[in-house]
């Protein structure tokens, strides 16, 4: 690396026009190279600040788009217990596996119907083994953790069992029924979250007194599409429709509530 003093006895100066200014090739700093151009320094009030703001939405994982075409985010990978229980078809609870894998987090599936769930755990994480399936009853525990977070999936019909591994810090369970069952209440009672597709009359009304929905969303639960979820805690309700992307659809064919 050259690097070229002042002339001796001599001033130095930033003016271009002055005779004794270094030319380009002078303008070196002792072990590091070439003085880069300089720019006149970017200053912003704090008034101005607040326009560099980012419309950077909610960690988690798109469940579809609410009643405005906004993106609605479900966040599993939390520091606290999360359990969800989902009142709807296999197809919604496959997307929604699908999605958090995508995230990076690991996917554990109890079910009794493991052919259902065959296909979605080979095509999942390009090769990675990112899902797994147990039988009812027979998960282990997965060790969750900030740097590896865990979904699990109820897939145990109507009546799950209560189950060896239950929801931890960094490990939300998702509960899939079919239908109301004698063991909903007792599950949408301790949940932090419940989506609920389309149901009968009967059914959306008992939902609707444990969840306190009003009677213009209990009405609606026996008429929306197979794509649409109701997903709603006491103090809050969100319809949300999941649109399947061409490789969703490709893997788990087109929405529908019965399977």
């Amino acid at each position: 690396m050259a690097i070229t003093a002042a002339p001796r006895g001599g001033t130095t100066s930033s003016d271009p026009q002055d005779p004794n200014a270094p030319t380009a090739a002078l303008r070196t700093r002792p072990g590091f190279g070439l003085i880069g151009p300089r720019r006149e320094r970017h200053l912003l009030s704090a008034d101005q600040l607040e326009g560099l703001a980012l419309p950077v939405g909610d960690d988690g994982v798109v469940v579809g788009a609410d009643e405005q075409g906004q993106p609605a985010v479900l966040g599993f990978s939390r520091p606290e217990p999360f359990d969800v229980v989902l009142i709807g078809g296999l197809w919604t609870a496959q997307a929604l596996a699908l999605r958090a894998a995508g995230t990076g987090t690991r996917i554990a599936v109890e079910t009794g119907r493991p052919r259902m769930w065959a296909n979605l755990v080979q095509a999942a994480g390009g090769g990675q083994q990112c899902m797994t399936v147990f039988d009812v009853g027979r998960v282990p525990p997965q060790g969750p953790s900030v740097s590896s977070p865990v979904l699990v999936v109820r897939d145990c019909g109507m009546r799950p069992p209560r189950g060896r591994v239950s929801a931890l810090p960094w490990q939300s369970v998702l509960t899939l029924l079919p239908y109301l069952s004698p063991a909903a209440p007792r599950l949408l009672e301790h949940a932090g979250l419940v989506g609920i597709q389309r149901v009968s009359p009967d059914e959306a009304k008992e939902i609707g007194r444990i969840m306190a929905l009003p009677q213009a969303d209990v009405t609606a639960l026996s008429n929306i599409p197979d794509w649409v979820t109701l997903w709603c805690t006491r103090g809050s309700r969100r319809y949300v429709s999941l649109q399947a992307t061409d490789a969703e659809s490709g893997l788990l064919g087109a929405p529908r509530r019965v399977d």
